[in-house]
């Protein structure tokens, strides 16, 4: 198998090890959004499919080179895959990936069902585990209420805690922004847990279905992430990153980020399903039935090949695939022209600029203003291929 020096390998492997979750989010685009097709994938991973990721995987890395890689388990609720499940899952990854690559794994859970015996298990595995939380009960109940309606805070914060006792074991926290909540009371309350990650996620939307805004002509998104920086900036005793914020730092100083909401640089994540298909980002579930779906699985398709699929491509385009008033913007080195999914309209597809532009705009403008405050030099930037 050649190696592909021309497209960015995959180097984060999302493994959906339960399709199932026992809450019920209102803006979860895995069960209440636009693609339905999660509630008719088997309910967990079987063994099968994992080795057969992991052997794809271990070929993949060692087809490219890559000393690590990231693999993520996912839902869903992953939890729901059981304790015995889940050993075994991650046993038969790590039986079939190559001895020569590094594995990291990560969790991403809702914390309502974490106990020392998760715990225990993720010890023993190298497990890092991120909680989803928006923020103090009463913001977090504003989305996040389980099946009955009733609220799920205590039993996520009782799992956080529980997560505390084993700081190595914490990834962070992760919150979907809610503009009916203070932004300085959800990053407060977030930090009290000590997490070494806050990531903040903005509503998924597109602009057939725009995200909610008080005032369409103010840059709602973009004042309550500014307001979440200058919290974050006040206090010299938080230890915490908080992704988005960081990484325009980095992206504004020329640096490479470390999501694939923001900047430039190609993706290079994949999503394998619980039945074994392959597919591009899944958030894209929001978008429309069947955008994440590439017709690919695992057992007929190498790495290699998926990454050439049309759909994941179209990720490696960078400036050229954005709409014309990105590409000739000054900012787009750090925006990337935003996240793919808050592009989409059905008219152009995703050749649109993002429905946060403005709240892009006025974040990165906010946070490099403070930068220069503080003797910061932006670097001038690139020119737009002719």
């Amino acid at each position: 198998m050649t190696r592909h020096e021309d497209i960015a390998p995959l180097r984060t492997f999302i493994l959906k090890v339960a399709n199932r979750c026992n809450i019920d989010c209102d803006y979860c685009y895995v069960f209440n959004s636009k693609d339905q097709s999660s509630r008719h994938l088997p309910a967990r991973m079987s063994l099968e499919v994992a080795r057969a990721a992991a052997r794809r995987i271990g070929e993949h890395a060692t087809a490219n080179g890559l000393r690590d890689i990231h693999v993520v388990l996912h839902g869903g609720e992953p939890l729901l895959a059981g304790p015995q499940h889940m050993a075994d899952l991650l046993s038969t990854v790590l039986e079939a990936l190559p001895p020569t690559t590094d594995t990291r794994f990560e969790l991403q859970t809702n914390g309502t069902l974490l106990t020392d015996a998760w715990l225990d298990l993720f010890e023993r595995y190298g497990v890092a585990v991120g909680v989803s939380l928006d923020g103090p009960p009463a913001a977090n109940d504003r989305h996040r209420l389980t099946h009955t309606g009733r609220s799920s805070a205590a039993s996520a914060v009782r799992g956080i805690e529980l997560l505390r006792s084993r700081p190595h074991l914490f990834a962070g926290l992760l919150a979907v922004v809610d503009l009916a909540n203070d932004p300085v009371e959800v990053h407060d309350y977030l930090a009290s847990f000590a997490p070494p990650v806050i990531d903040f996620n903005l509503p998924h939307g597109t602009h057939d279905d725009p995200p909610h805004r008080d005032d369409p002509s103010v840059p709602e998104y973009g004042l309550w992430m500014s307001l979440v920086y200058d919290a974050w900036l006040a206090r010299p005793e938080y230890q915490h990153t908080v992704r988005m914020l960081e990484d325009i730092v980095a992206l504004s100083s020329g640096v490479r980020g470390s999501v694939e909401t923001l900047g430039l640089a190609p993706p290079t994540s994949v999503v394998i399903e619980s039945n074994g298909t392959i597919e591009g980002v899944d958030t894209l579930r929001s978008v429309e039935e069947g955008a994440s779906w590439l017709g690919l699985d695992l057992f007929s398709t190498p790495f290699d090949e998926a990454m050439r699929h049309p759909k994941l491509l179209h990720r490696h385009d960078s400036r050229a695939a954005l709409a014309e008033k990105c590409q000739s913007c000054s900012l787009v080195e750090v925006c990337g022209g935003g996240y793919l999914p808050h592009r989409f309209s059905a008219g152009r597809g995703y050749r649109n600029p993002s429905v946060y532009c403005a709240d892009l705009e006025h974040l990165i403008r906010h946070i490099q203003d403070s930068l220069r405050q503080h003797g910061w030099n932006a670097p001038a930037p690139a020119s737009p291929p002719p």
